[in-house]
């Protein structure tokens, strides 16, 4: 798994208390990030990628065009490529309920989607 998170490895060293007390340094270089993806009509999402066995995590920029671009609150977008969904990938677009129930939901659609073949 190739990690790219936006706070530095030093924030998890120490407490859970200690986390929450430091985390605020953060903020300022954070916020002024995101004020200036805003300005290119960007905005930030986490975003997990399989691709060949490997996975990548972490935060990345999205433009307008990008599936990912309005999702909010809680929803959750999962965007599959393959041979035949290569040129415009599958969007599965939902309401997220945590971890669990997510990946029961995702699983769920991805049997359906088999299932109907």
């Amino acid at each position: 798994m190739e990690k790219h998170l936006f706070i530095p490895d030093k924030f998890f060293n120490g407490s859970l208390d200690n986390f929450w007390e430091t985390i605020s340094e953060l903020d300022a270089e954070f916020e002024s990030k995101r004020k200036e993806l805003e300005s290119q009509g960007k905005r930030y999402r986490f975003v997990a990628e399989m691709d060949n066995g490997k996975c990548r995590l972490g935060l990345q920029a999205v433009d307008r065009n990008h599936p990912f671009y309005e999702l909010e609150g809680s929803n959750n977008i999962i965007m599959i490529t393959t041979e035949r969904y290569n040129e415009f990938p599958m969007v599965i677009k939902g309401y997220g309920a945590g971890a669990a129930v997510t990946a029961a939901g995702v699983f769920a659609d991805i049997i359906s989607i088999v299932n109907i073949r």
